[in-house]
C-alpha cells in the first residue's frame, strides 16, 4: 500500500481540525441493533450482526450519516477479540465466516450508508478495533490488515476501548501507522486512571504515565489521541490533562448507560439536548473531536452536531474534582468523612490497632489472635484487673489489656525473643510501666501469682512423633499447650476472675469439658469465627486428619475447602449460681 497518500475522507478530517472545526463521531452501534440475529457471543459486541443481518447495520450507520457525524466507524469492533481468543463469527447457517471478508463488508457497508445520502464528499469511514490488538497471540496484525483492505482501505484506523499501556501496544501501534490509513487511539481512562464501563476505577493513580504515553504515541505518528467506554461524568478533565503532554487532536465518546444481565440499560433521563450540553462543556475544554459510545444514539449525534456546529474550541481546564480551576481543585483541603461508628458508638474505621511491630525471628499470628483482640477491644476486658497473657507473641493481647485500663500485665512467652517484642511493643504504645514479661515453658511452669483475667492463645497442630528423645511431650493431638493451661488455671486464676482462651475445632470437644470438670472450671463460648485452615497446616494434613477421625472433632469443609472454627472460650471457677457476678470488667464500662 502506498503510505505517503491520505485517503479522501482522512484528508476532510484533517482540514477540519485544521480550521478548528469540531469532528463529530458517530454513536453506539451494538446497543442501536434492534435484533442481534445470530448473536451468542457478548465478547464480540454486536458484529456478527454483519454476518447475520448486515441490512441491520446498514441502517444503523445510515441514521449516524444521516445525524450529520463527520466520522462512521464500521461494526468490526469486536474482529480482534474473534482472532486472539475462541469466540466466532456465524452467519445465518451458523456457518463460520472468514474474518477478512467480515472486514471489507464492514467498510463497505459504511461506504454505501455515506452515498445513500450523498455525503461522499464530506464524511469518513473509521475501520474500528478493540483491545485485543495488544493481546498475546492476537490474530489481527497490520500486515494482514493491509492485505484484508486491499484497494478500497478506510479512511482511517479507530482502535478503541484500549487499557493499559504495555511495551507491546507501541510496537502494535507503530505497525497500524505502517498499513497507511491515519491511526486515532481511544483509551478507557479518566484523571483517577483506569476506568470501566461502570465508572469503576482499575488501578491507582498514575500521575503522569499516561500522559508521557501519549508523547510517544504523538511521535509514533498516531494522528489523534481519544477517550471512549466510560461515564460522561468521568470524561471532565482529560482534555486538560493531556494537552499538557501533546500537540495531537484529542477526543471524547463516552457511554450512556451501563451493560446488565439483560443487556444493555439505556440513560432515560439524558437526552438529545443534556447530551448536547455536555458536548458544549467538552468543546469548551478543548475537545477537537467529540461522539458517542455505547448507549448513545443519532438524536444525541444530530443534538451535539448542531450545538457544536459554530463552537469554538475552549482552553478551559478542569480538575481531577470536576473543578473549573485545577489549582483551585489542588489547593482545596480534602473532604474528611465521618468515620464509621459500631453499635456502641466508638470509631471502627480506621480500626484503633495498636502500634505493633514484629522483631525479626518472632512467630507470626496463629488462629484466634485477631478474635481475641476484638473481643477484648469490644467488651473492654482488663479494666482495673490484674492480667496475665499467656502465649503473648508480639504482645498484641498485652498492649490492648493495658491500654483497656488493666492495673498490670505480665506476659509470658516460651521464646524469649518474643517476650522482647511484647515488651518493645508496650512501650510503643505508653504502656511499659504497667507491663513486664517473662520466658515460660507451659509444662514445667508453675503459678505464682493470681490474676482477675488470663488471656491465652496458643498453637493448637496435631504433630506426628519424630523425636522420641525430646524431654516435652509430643502433641500428638494438637492440644498440648491447652490442656496445660486449662490444668494451671486453678492455682493462677483468682476466685473471681475470668480467662479468655481460643479453641480449634481440630481439639475434641468431649475432651476439652472433662478437663475443665476434672479441675472445677466452666466454660462458655463468648465468640467464635470461621477461617480457611491455615496453609501452615499442609504439611501435616494427613494427620491432622487421623487425630480428627479418631476424636469428636468435626472435619469442617465448605464447598471443596478445609476451614476451621476458631472458639473463645470464657473459662471460669465453678460457683454456685447465687454466687454468679458479671465479669469484672464489664463493672467499669
Amino acid at each position: 500500500m502506498d503510505t505517503t497518500s491520505t485517503p479522501a475522507g482522512a484528508q476532510l478530517v484533517r482540514d477540519a481540525l485544521a480550521r478548528q472545526r469540531c469532528v463529530v463521531l458517530d454513536g453506539g452501534i451494538a446497543t442501536q441493533l434492534e435484533h442481534k440475529h445470530g448473536q451468542e457471543d457478548e465478547r464480540l459486541w454486536g458484529m456478527e450482526a454483519l454476518a447475520s443481518s448486515p441490512a441491520e447495520v446498514l441502517d444503523v450507520h445510515r441514521s449516524y450519516v444521516a445525524a450529520g457525524a463527520d466520522v462512521v466507524t464500521t461494526n468490526t469492533w469486536g474482529l480482534a477479540t474473534a482472532l486472539a481468543g475462541d469466540a466466532h463469527i456465524w452467519d445465518e447457517q451458523r456457518e463460520p465466516v472468514h474474518w477478512m471478508e467480515i472486514a471489507r463488508r464492514g467498510i463497505r457497508l459504511v461506504r454505501q450508508a455515506i452515498a445513500d445520502h450523498g455525503r461522499e464528499d464530506d464524511c469518513a469511514v473509521a475501520f474500528a478495533l478493540n483491545g485485543d490488538i495488544d493481546r498475546p497471540g492476537a490474530g489481527v496484525t497490520a500486515p494482514l490488515l493491509e492485505r484484508a483492505f486491499g484497494d478500497a482501505p478506510p479512511d482511517l484506523i479507530l482502535a478503541e476501548t484500549l487499557s493499559l499501556v504495555r511495551p507491546s501496544l507501541f510496537g502494535v501501534v507503530e505497525q497500524l501507522v505502517e498499513t497507511g490509513p491515519p491511526v486515532w487511539l481511544s483509551f478507557r481512562r479518566c484523571r483517577h486512571g483506569l476506568c470501566g464501563v461502570y465508572g469503576q476505577h482499575w488501578g491507582g493513580p498514575e500521575g503522569d504515565a499516561f500522559g508521557r504515553a501519549a508523547r510517544r504515541f504523538e511521535e509514533l505518528g498516531v494522528q489523534a489521541l481519544l477517550i471512549n467506554c466510560i461515564p460522561p461524568d468521568h470524561v471532565d478533565g482529560m482534555i486538560s490533562y493531556l494537552r499538557d503532554f501533546t500537540d495531537l487532536p484529542l477526543g471524547v465518546y463516552p457511554n450512556l448507560g451501563y451493560l446488565t444481565n439483560a443487556g444493555w440499560r439505556f440513560s432515560g433521563e439524558v437526552g438529545g439536548e443534556q447530551f448536547a450540553e455536555m458536548a458544549l462543556r467538552w468543546r469548551e475544554e478543548g475537545a477537537d473531536i467529540v461522539g458517542g459510545c455505547c448507549g448513545t444514539g443519532p438524536e444525541h449525534i444530530a443534538a451535539a452536531r448542531t450545538a457544536l456546529r459554530d463552537a469554538p474550541r475552549g482552553h478551559r481546564r478542569r480538575g481531577a474534582a470536576g473543578a473549573d480551576d485545577a489549582a483551585i481543585a489542588l489547593a482545596r483541603p480534602p473532604r474528611r468523612s465521618s468515620p464509621w461508628l459500631d453499635r456502641s458508638r466508638r470509631p471502627v474505621s480506621p480500626l484503633p490497632l495498636p502500634e505493633i511491630a514484629r522483631h525479626r525471628g518472632v512467630a507470626r499470628s496463629i488462629p484466634g489472635t485477631y478474635l481475641t483482640w476484638r473481643y477484648l477491644y469490644d467488651e473492654n476486658v482488663g479494666a482495673h484487673q490484674r492480667c496475665l497473657d499467656v502465649g503473648s507473641g508480639v504482645g498484641l493481647q498485652t498492649v490492648q489489656l493495658a491500654l483497656n485500663g488493666a492495673t498490670h500485665v505480665h506476659a509470658l512467652d516460651v521464646d524469649g525473643r518474643a517476650v522482647a517484642n511484647t515488651l518493645d511493643n508496650a512501650f510503643r504504645n505508653g504502656v511499659a510501666d504497667r507491663v513486664t514479661g517473662a520466658t515460660a515453658d507451659l509444662y514445667p511452669w508453675i503459678p505464682d501469682a493470681r490474676y482477675e483475667v488470663i488471656v491465652a492463645t496458643l498453637p493448637q497442630s496435631p504433630t506426628e512423633p519424630t523425636d522420641p528423645s525430646s524431654h516435652r511431650p509430643i502433641d500428638y493431638w494438637g492440644r498440648g499447650l491447652v490442656d496445660q493451661v486449662i490444668s494451671k488455671l486453678p492455682q493462677a486464676l483468682a476466685p473471681e476472675g475470668v480467662a479468655l482462651v481460643t479453641v480449634t475445632s481440630i481439639l475434641s470437644q468431649s475432651r476439652t469439658d472433662e478437663l475443665l470438670e476434672a479441675h472445677g472450671l466452666e466454660a462458655e463460648v463468648v465468640a467464635w469465627e470461621l477461617t480457611d485452615r491455615p496453609a501452615a497446616y499442609d504439611s501435616n494434613r494427613e494427620h491432622i486428619e487421623h487425630v480428627i477421625e479418631l476424636s469428636d472433632a468435626p472435619h469442617l469443609r465448605l464447598a471443596d475447602e478445609d476451614v476451621l472454627a476458631t472458639y473463645l472460650l470464657e473459662i471460669r471457677h465453678v460457683q454456685a449460681e447465687d454466687d454468679r457476678e458479671q465479669p469484672p470488667w464489664k463493672a467499669y464500662r
